[in-house]
C-alpha cells in the first residue's frame, strides 16, 4: 500500500504540532482525519484549534472531523470514537500523540502536575487504544502509532524529571504490550520518537528560539509516520522507531531540508544516548 486514501485516522491532540502534521500528511492522500483534542476555541499561547486544524486538513485533500475531547474523560472519548465511526464508517489508524511534560524533579512536581501528566500520556494512551481497538480489529491494515521514546532504563534519563520519564515510559510500555497482544490479530503497534528537538509550541516554551533554532520541523515526523503506516501491519509491529532511521530505509538522504533552521547544530532528543 503506497498511500493512506481513504483511510481513516483518529489522532490525538490533532490540533496542532505533530499531530496536526500527520493529520496534513494522510490528508494529502485522501484520508480521513478525526481531530481529538481540548482547544475549541483559540488559546491565548498556543496557536490553532480543532477548526483551524479541520480546514487545513480539507484544504489538503482530505476529509476532518474536529471533536473536543479530553483524552482523561472515557465518556468523552468513548463518543468521540463512535462519531468518528458513524461519519466515516470505521478506524483504521490510531495516532497516540497527545502528551503533557513538566521536566522538574521530585521534590518541584506537585502532584497536580504528576497526575495530569499520567492521566494523558499513559492513561490517555491506554484509553484511546482500548476505545479504537474494537474498530481496528474490523480494519484493513491496522495501526496504532504512539509518540512515545524507546525504553532506555540508564538512570540518566529518569533523574532529573522521573515523573515525565515514567508517564512517556507508560505510552512505550503499552506498544510493547500491546504489540504482543494483537499480534496474531494482525494490528500493528509501534511508537515513533524524534532524533532532535522538533520545532513545536512546547520545544518553544521550553526553550524559546534557542531551541527552535536547534531543532527540526514538523515534517521530519509525519514523512516517517506516513512510512509506517503504510507499511502491512502484520509484519510491522513492536517497533520502537526513530524518524530518520524510518527515513534512511526509505532511501531519504537528504535531512537538511528537515532543519528548522539549516546549517545550526542539532539538538539530541531525551531518552537517546
Amino acid at each position: 500500500m503506497a498511500d493512506l486514501a481513504g483511510k481513516t485516522l483518529f489522532i490525538s491532540g490533532a490540533s496542532r504540532g505533530i499531530g496536526l502534521a500527520i493529520g496534513l500528511r494522510a490528508a494529502r492522500d485522501g484520508a480521513n482525519v478525526a481531530i481529538a483534542a481540548k482547544t475549541a476555541e483559540p488559546h491565548p499561547k498556543l496557536a490553532g484549534t480543532i477548526h483551524t486544524a479541520a480546514a487545513e486538513i480539507e484544504a489538503a485533500g482530505g476529509k476532518a472531523l474536529p471533536l473536543v475531547v479530553d483524552i482523561r474523560e472515557e465518556e468523552l472519548v468513548a463518543a468521540a470514537v463512535k462519531e468518528t465511526v458513524d461519519t466515516f464508517g470505521g478506524i483504521d489508524i490510531l495516532v497516540n500523540n497527545a502528551s503533557a511534560i513538566s521536566l522538574t524533579g521530585t521534590l518541584q512536581t506537585p502532584m497536580k502536575r504528576f497526575d495530569l501528566m499520567h492521566q494523558i500520556n499513559t492513561r490517555g494512551t491506554y484509553l484511546c487504544s482500548q476505545a479504537c481497538l474494537p474498530h481496528l480489529l474490523e480494519g484493513d491494515n491496522p495501526h496504532i502509532l504512539n509518540l512515545a521514546p524507546p525504553l532506555n532504563m540508564k538512570p540518566h534519563w529518569f533523574k532529573d524529571h522521573v515523573a515525565y520519564t515514567m508517564a512517556k515510559y507508560g505510552m512505550s510500555m503499552c506498544v510493547l504490550g500491546m504489540a504482543a497482544e494483537f499480534a496474531e490479530q494482525g494490528v500493528a503497534v509501534n511508537a515513533l520518537w524524534p532524533r532532535t528537538g522538533i520545532a513545536t509550541a512546547a520545544i518553544e516554551m521550553i526553550g524559546g528560539d534557542e531551541l527552535m533554532a536547534k531543532s527540526r520541523k514538523v515534517d521530519i515526523m509525519s514523512d516517517a509516520a506516513h512510512a509506517i503506516l503504510v507499511r502491512d501491519s502484520r509484519t510491522c509491529t513492536g517497533n520502537f522507531f526513530i524518524d530518520d532511521e524510518v527515513l534512511a530505509e526509505e532511501g531519504v538522504t537528504d535531512f537538511n531540508q528537515y532543519a528548522f533552521q539549516p546549517g545550526n547544530p542539532l539538538m539530541p532528543d531525551f531518552f537517546l544516548d
